[in-house]
């Protein structure tokens, strides 16, 4: 039997972080050369060993927990010292910091001992700076041999990362057998009720690297939310601190600061990702889309090149330090733009800045950009000439699927079998028709030429939309999920279906319908909405694209239903998110599984989920602004309130939103009537919208 490469495991690791560096451990704190633990430093691995032994032994774990929004703290015991009693009496607190270009640790041991205590503490260390993608394919780097400097400080270097460790008072073994996994080691005297810290630290030099830690920030405001639900709140507070730590910068033009998408393997710039995830933050503010929106306008491209996907107008998919090799066929080159959604993306989320008060002065210098997205969008992005925007991978080595579900088997028919390329996604045709809508919006306001094509555009993609991609299914008409090459729905019922609300290209009877399907328990009956049908031939709840549920895909729909007023929809799926998030120690991660909610009571890990991850945490936020409702429009003077709070989710309160630069209050009652202040002068409120009360046995219960 030959052995497989198997990507590793994740669901049960330790991450901490502060970008461009990240670290993963196991649940002890210890760092094993093994998987995917380690200290990630941009796309490298530089550090693959960090073991603490006390006498030669491991101590017990106890727990863990966080240190800071950019650490943890591992508890465990040495039983085998101190009193022999049983009650233990030395302890030890391992507080890992990562720190954006390095990590700090400190090892404090306790004594309640009625004697003194006498032992020796020692960490192994190790170095193989393997690339991701290596370590995403499940290989490991050799160990790299270390230079022991006359200061007692221990170096690694190659391909122009230099890796240095300092220890505060150790003694350092790296020579011989330990020159490729040298010791740091600290002999500790305490005497009873005493502690002693021991240190070391990590540096990371790294100028080749394409990302960098951007100025302190963050980039947006920090909400006062009180609510009803406390699993809002705790779900709030853990997202924000981890969307601090993705933040990162482009070395030429450190101010703009956009999200890197995810740890481990994500962990650079990603045009889908960055987008969604900037666009879930604006009720925050405007910095972050505006950085966002600037990084990715500079890397627009600017001629056809098939082997990177580029194009004239396009938006990047990923960018890397070299060739992204994960392993099989896939062979990705360092500025990657094979995805179809980034492009229309970018223009929505210019739009979007701009109705949330985004500076005209800010907007200006974006508007070349927009007219060479919208001139992609209309040259390029439909290779066939059918109407639809569609992608193919015509080199064998790129992505096969290029919307945001890109594995390979992710676009199925309902009896299972694989949609041929090229494809066109439903939720693409939506994103397209809302990029041509808001792009007409923004050219008409600043006084640019052709809005008219882009109304005329929008108007007949969703003429086209509505005779190819609605078919019949089990629960009554439902938009396909794509067409295949042969120009036939794929005919299998998706999450896909839930990008569509919002986007313009529905009527409001098609919606309803929509959210009939996003409702039912074929879709809905997990801790959020599955990707795929249980009904449908595809499913598994652990498949990537086909079952399990995405945390940010769930919150898309759930924006979208709840701006509609489709409630009772969005609020099983809010209570969804919020059950998982109460597992995940509100953490969310990328994805987890689609079991009934019944089968184990919390949702299933998909153990290669990336967490933190920049879409999942800023669902936070969209949750948050679906709970409120606010929904600004400062250009044209207008603010809505839609407030999903109220009878089933609970009173809701957030002070410290953004409007226009202004920070905004908005309150809503147990009844779901909501108040709002400090809307800036020339903003008018549209009479809020009130749920029709309920019966107390329709209201679930609140925690």
């Amino acid at each position: 039997m030959s052995d497989r490469h198997l990507q590793p495991l994740l669901h049960d690791l330790v991450g901490v972080l502060h970008a461009p560096t990240s670290a993963l451990a196991e649940a002890t704190g210890q760092i094993r050369p093994r998987g995917v633990q380690g200290v990630f430093h941009a796309d490298a691995r530089v550090l693959s060993r960090a073991e603490l032994r006390v006498d030669g032994r491991e101590p017990e774990a106890l727990t863990r927990g966080t240190a800071g929004p950019h650490g943890a703290r591992f508890v465990a015991l040495a039983r085998w010292l101190g009193d022999p009693t049983p009650d233990p009496t030395v302890r030890i607190d391992r507080i890992r910091r990562v720190e954006a270009y390095g990590l700090a640790e400190e090892v404090r041991v306790s004594s309640t001992a009625s004697a003194p205590v006498r032992a020796t503490v020692s960490v192994d260390l190790g170095c193989d700076l393997a690339p991701i993608e290596l370590v995403k394919s499940g290989g490991s780097g050799v160990p790299q041999q270390v230079h022991l400097d006359p200061q007692g400080r221990l170096r690694w270097a190659a391909d122009g990362i230099t890796v240095t460790v300092t220890a505060e008072d150790a003694t350092v073994d790296a020579t011989g057998e330990r020159a490729g996994s040298p010791r740091l080691s600290w002999p500790v005297a305490l005497a009873p009720g005493e502690t002693v810290t021991l240190r070391w630290r990590l540096a990371v030099t790294d100028p080749k690297a394409v990302v960098a830690a951007p100025p302190a920030g963050p980039d947006w405001a920090v909400p006062g939310v009180r609510a009803d639900d406390r699993r809002l709140v705790r779900l709030l507070d853990r997202s924000l601190a981890d969307l601090h730590g993705l933040r990162l910068a482009d070395p030429a033009h450190p101010g703009d600061v956009y999200l890197g998408a995810g740890v481990p393997w994500f962990l650079t710039l990603f045009g889908r990702d960055s987008l969604w995830a900037a666009r879930m933050m604006l009720p925050l503010g405007t910095e972050l889309a505006a950085g966002t929106l600037r990084t990715l306008a500079r890397r627009q491209g600017s001629r056809l090149d098939p082997d990177s996907g580029e194009a004239p107008g396009k938006i990047l998919h990923e960018l890397r330090r070299h060739e992204f090799v994960p392993g099989g066929e896939l062979r990705l080159p360092p500025a990657y733009y094979g995805t179809v959604d980034a492009t229309m993306l970018w223009v929505v989320l210019l739009h979007d800045a701009w109705r949330w008060g985004l500076d005209p002065a800010q907007v200006e210098p974006l508007l070349p950009h927009l007219e060479a997205a919208l001139g992609w969008l209309g040259d390029h992005a439909d290779a066939d000439g059918d109407g639809f925007v569609e992608y193919l991978d015509t080199t064998g080595h790129g992505l096969a699927n290029q919307g945001w579900k890109d594995s390979g088997d992710a676009v199925r028919h309902r009896d299972g079998r694989l949609a041929r390329p090229p494809i066109a996604l439903a939720e693409v045709q939506g994103y397209a028709y809302q990029a041509a809508v808001n792009g007409a919006d923004l050219l008409d306001a600043f006084g640019r030429p052709g809005a008219d094509r882009w109304r005329g555009y929008a108007d007949r993609l969703a003429a086209r939309f509505r005779a190819a991609f609605w078919v019949d299914g089990r629960y009554g008409p439902q938009p396909a999920l794509a067409l295949d090459r042969d120009k036939r729905p794929v005919d299998s019922l998706t999450s896909n279906i839930g990008h569509l609300l919002g986007t313009g290209l529905l009527s409001d009877a098609e919606s309803a319908q929509v959210a009939a399907l996003l409702g039912t328990e074929a879709m809905a009956g997990g801790f959020g909405l599955r990707t795929m049908s249980t009904d449908d031939a595809g499913f598994s709840p652990l498949s990537y694209h086909c079952g399990t549920v995405w945390t940010h895909d769930t919150a898309i729909a759930l924006g979208g239903l709840a701006r509609a007023g489709h409630r009772d929809t969005a609020l099983r799926l809010a209570d969804g998110l919020l059950g998982a998030a109460e597992a995940f120690d509100y953490r969310l991660p990328e994805l987890y599984g689609g079991d009934d909610r019944d089968t184990l009571g919390r949702p299933v890990p998909y153990p290669a989920a990336c967490h933190p991850q920049a879409w999942s945490a800023a669902a936070a936020v969209l949750l948050l602004q679906a709970g409120v409702g606010l929904y600004p429009d400062v250009p044209n003077g207008r603010v809505e309130l839609r407030p999903l709070a109220g009878p089933e989710l609970g009173a809701l309160r957030v002070d410290g939103l953004r409007v226009a630069g202004a920070p905004v209050e908005v309150v809503v009652d147990g009844a779901g009537r909501p108040t709002v202040t400090g809307l800036p002068t020339g903003l008018t409120l549209a009479a809020p919208q009130v749920p029709a009360p309920r019966t107390p046995a329709e209201a679930p219960a609140r925690r």
